[in-house]
């Protein structure tokens, strides 16, 4: 099941990208793209239909929430999991209520980003 996973990495931050993307692939999921704004995670989603988006919260152009909205528009059953810096509770609250279906915090560890993409992998 984990091979086939694919997976769409939304943040503003190189690092953040990287970071995920080592743990992600560790763990055997494909990177499918990555995307370094909302609008472009948005349109990358339509094109490349992941099965998970992470997305981070805060970016330029257009932020995640806002990206998020347009992804659950387009696809009710989109798995994206927004990715927040400590402090952030109000934005994560309107994520969760806008439906996405988990949170992530930076700086994140792997033991706590792994077990949330396994549990939304097996809905």
């Amino acid at each position: 099941m984990a091979e086939t996973l694919k997976i769409l990495i939304v943040d503003d931050s190189r690092t953040g990208r990287k970071i995920l993307r080592r743990i992600f692939e560790e763990e055997g999921y494909t990177i499918v793209g990555e995307a370094c704004d909302g609008e472009d995670g948005y349109l990358k989603y339509r094109e490349l239909k992941p099965d998970i988006v992470t997305m981070d919260v805060t970016m330029p152009k257009m932020d995640g929430i806002e990206s998020l909205t347009l992804i659950l528009k387009e696809d009710p059953g989109a798995k994206v999991v927004m990715i927040t810096a400590a402090g952030q509770k109000e934005k994560m609250v309107e994520a969760l209520k806008r439906g996405a279906s988990e949170f992530i915090t930076k700086p994140f560890e792997k033991d706590e980003v792994v077990p949330i993409i396994k549990k939304l992998a097996e809905k």
